[in-house]
């Protein structure tokens, strides 16, 4: 199903990068879920992974956030479809949990954005899933 965005190029990169992950990192669950609109699907591809609507997602990443102590998206390579309001990035994810274990993964998420939040989000992960 395609889907209309209100964004541009950088509006597209900048609701991935900053709007979406920056608050990830600090943990900041509200604009986080702000990014995605009430019915949309996070899907952990290598995972087998779904989550369905925003309550969900949140769900998961309250866990998450939880679960780690240290969490920084970055060294990030996007690539926009403008036209189609789509956006895929690959990145390095490094996390820490209370014990000071370590896991970086090098992961890539697709976005389907519809206006201006995400609709859907695929993500492949190079390792363990911690999304769960």
């Amino acid at each position: 199903m395609q889907y209309q965005s209100t964004l541009n190029r950088d509006g597209l990169i900048d609701l991935a990068t900053n709007k979406y992950f920056a608050n990830v990192d600090k943990k900041n669950l509200g604009q986080v879920l702000d990014c995605f609109h009430d019915n949309a699907m996070l899907t952990v591809q290598t995972a087998f992974t779904i989550h369905e609507g925003k309550e969900n997602i949140k769900r998961m990443f309250v866990d998450f956030m939880e679960a780690y102590e240290f969490i920084v998206h970055r060294d990030f390579t996007c690539t926009v479809d403008e036209a189609n309001g789509r956006i895929a990035a690959s990145f390095v994810a490094e996390l820490v949990d209370g014990q000071g274990n370590k896991t970086f993964l090098h992961n890539t998420n697709f976005w389907r954005i519809r206006g201006d939040k995400f609709q859907e989000v695929y993500v492949y992960m190079s390792g363990a899933n911690p999304l769960l």
